[in-house]
Order: structure tokens, then C-alpha cells, then sequence
């Protein structure tokens, strides 16, 4: 019988997040266009439609068909003048110009951002030096309802043939008004649109490209090699990502994150004592695995997706033990090998 645990998550100061070892990446040239889809899009003359939207599947040549059929939902007769295609462009465009109108005032610039996707490139191409970066960056806006299931979660975000999109519908800041009203709140509670900030860019570009890299198979299995799968995806991102916090990279808060350090242990019995560990059940391995407000068994301000939090520890475990594994040796190895190297038992 599964035992019910409360925990109460206390506040402490501490620093779960040690910066050392930081490999040096100044001499790495990553070169980065970042281009404005949304300023062209919206800039459209809508009298000339058709002509304007070849101009822009000529400047986007990859980009503006994942964004027509794949975002927009149309289809190739969006090239047809006075299509129902076309005319739900120029729908999209009347319905959403208020949206493009709090970008401009959201994003006057976003140097910061491009600074760090930059810096997060870097260390990509010190750890896989053979991995073609993507070489462009263009930011767009898409319905309120255009996200992506990447294997950390939802976001708005993407990484196509093109380069990484940068979904603005979903970094407008945490208490945007759609995302505050019935419609948002529906699609978005607030334990997903807290992370629907500009800080969050960069995050979601390593997480894309840690997904192209190596895409996630660990669906279907049993908890504990799910939970070292998400673990090792969380470890490569510490290393694209090192300066950046790790609530950022988990979507926890700062208090979530410094109170699940503080109940490791307690975590980790949790998973022990109701054998959880060699579960397959689906349906029960959402409730510690991916996004969700709170873990039930584990009290009201328990943050949800603990099993990839205690995965991610059980990664830098093994990693602190065997220093020497690269990377992409990590990410191949068998999830039963690491967790059983391991020997993860954290103190209370």
C-alpha cells in the first residue's frame, strides 16, 4: 500500500547551486543573426497579402512553413490570393496586433538573452564539437495556444531546420493580462505561465537543442530509468547553462528549489518505501515525473516533477564518482547502470 508522507517545505538559506569547474569557452566563435519574423509579419500590407507573403517565405524559406502550417495551422493555398488561407492570416494579424503591441513594449531589446543563448552555444560546441549549431535565432508570435512538449515540458519555444524560434506569445512576464484571464488560466495555471518570462529564452533554446541531440525514448519505462533519463538531461543542461540558477532550469521557485534540497532524503524514501522505483504504470508515473502544480503524497507546497529532480541528483552522484565520463558517454549509458553505480542515499 502506497504510505501517504506530508512534508512541511521549509524555507532555508543555503546555495544549492555550486558554480566550479566551469570550462573556459571565450575562444569558442559562435556567430548568431537573430531575425525579427513578428516585425515582418505584422508589417505586412494586408491590401497585397499574397505579395507579402511571399516576400517573407523568401527572407524565412524554412521558417515560414513551419510557422503557416505547423503554428498557424494553414495550409500551402496560403500562397493563393483571396484563399480562406489568406484570409485567416489577416484574421491572426487583426486579432493578435494588441499582442504585438506588448512585445514592443516587453522586448525593446533582447541583448541579454542573445548574449546567453550565445554563451549557452558555446558550451555546447566545447562538449559536442561535431553538433552543427543553429546559426539563427528568430523571435515570432504565434496564438496563445501555439506551444511545444519538449521532453522538459511545455514551452514556447522551438528548434527548427531554420534555427531556434522564440515563441514571444509565451514570455510576455509571468502576470500578462491573457495569461490572467479564464481562457489562459485554463490553458496555463500558474505553475507553468510563472516560467512565460524573457529570463527563460535561453533555457528553453539549450533544452531544444539538448532534445535534437538526443531525443528522449524513456517514455513506457520504469520510474527510476525515466527518473536517471530526465536526470542526465538536466545534468547537460547544468553544463550548456552553468551560471544559471537551477530552479530556472526545473521551473521550480527559488523556495521550491531550496526546499526539495532540504527533504531529499525524506524524497527519496518516499520513492523507497512505496516501491515506486520499479513501477511501470503510467498513469502513476506522472504524478512524480513532468509538470504538474504539486506532488499529492508529499503535501500542499511540495513541488510537482520530484522524480526528475531526485533523477537529476542521482546523475551528479555518479558523475562525482566517475569524473572522467564524457558526456556523450553519459547520455548513452543504461539508466539501471547509473542508478546502480550510483549508490545514491542521501542524509537526512
Amino acid at each position: 500500500m502506497r504510505k501517504a508522507v506530508i512534508i512541511i517545505f521549509c524555507f532555508v538559506l543555503f546555495s544549492c547551486d555550486a558554480r566550479k569547474d566551469i570550462p573556459d569557452v571565450s575562444g569558442i566563435k559562435v556567430h548568431l543573426t537573430v531575425k525579427r519574423f513578428e516585425n515582418d509579419l505584422f508589417g505586412m500590407d494586408t491590401l497585397h497579402l499574397t505579395e507579402s507573403i511571399h516576400k517573407i517565405i523568401r527572407e524565412y524559406p524554412l521558417f515560414s512553413a513551419d510557422f503557416f502550417t505547423n503554428i498557424l495551422g494553414l495550409n500551402d493555398s496560403v500562397m493563393i490570393s483571396n484563399s480562406g488561407q489568406e484570409a485567416a492570416v489577416k484574421a491572426f494579424i487583426r486579432d493578435y496586433h494588441f499582442l504585438k503591441d506588448s512585445a514592443n513594449r516587453v522586448f525593446t531589446g533582447i541583448d541579454k538573452q542573445i548574449t546567453e543563448v550565445t554563451e549557452g552555444l558555446k558550451f555546447v560546441k566545447y562538449y559536442f564539437p561535431t553538433y552543427k549549431l543553429p546559426d539563427t535565432l528568430i523571435t515570432f508570435i504565434g496564438p496563445i495556444d501555439a506551444n511545444f512538449e519538449t521532453s522538459f515540458g511545455t514551452q514556447g519555444d522551438i528548434i527548427t531546420p531554420e534555427g531556434l524560434g522564440i515563441g514571444l506569445q509565451l514570455h510576455m512576464g509571468k502576470d500578462f493580462s491573457l495569461y490572467k484571464s479564464d481562457q489562459g488560466m485554463e490553458r496555463y495555471p500558474d505553475y507553468l505561465s510563472k516560467t512565460f518570462t524573457p529570463d527563460y529564452i535561453p533555457v528553453n533554446c539549450m533544452k531544444n537543442i539538448i532534445d535534437d541531440l538526443y531525443p528522449d525514448n524513456s517514455v513506457g519505462k520504469p520510474l527510476v530509468e525515466q527518473m536517471v533519463e530526465k536526470g542526465k538531461r538536466y545534468y547537460l543542461l547544468d553544463k550548456f547553462l552553468p551560471r544559471t540558477p537551477e530552479y530556472m532550469k526545473i521551473a521550480y521557485t527559488e523556495k521550491q528549489i531550496k526546499d526539495a534540497y532540504t527533504n531529499e532524503a525524506v524524497i527519496w524514501d518516499f520513492f523507497l518505501n512505496n516501491e515506486l522505483l520499479n513501477n511501470a504504470e503510467q498513469n502513476s508515473i506522472k504524478n512524480y515525473i513532468g509538470e504538474s502544480p504539486k506532488t499529492q503524497e508529499l503535501g500542499e507546497d511540495s513541488p510537482g516533477n520530484l522524480g526528475s529532480f531526485s533523477g537529476w541528483q542521482i546523475v551528479k552522484k555518479y558523475m562525482s564518482k566517475f569524473p572522467a565520463t564524457s558526456l556523450s558517454k553519459l547520455m548513452s549509458m543504461d539508466p539501471r547502470q547509473i542508478y546502480s553505480e550510483a549508490k545514491y542515499r542521501p542524509r537526512s
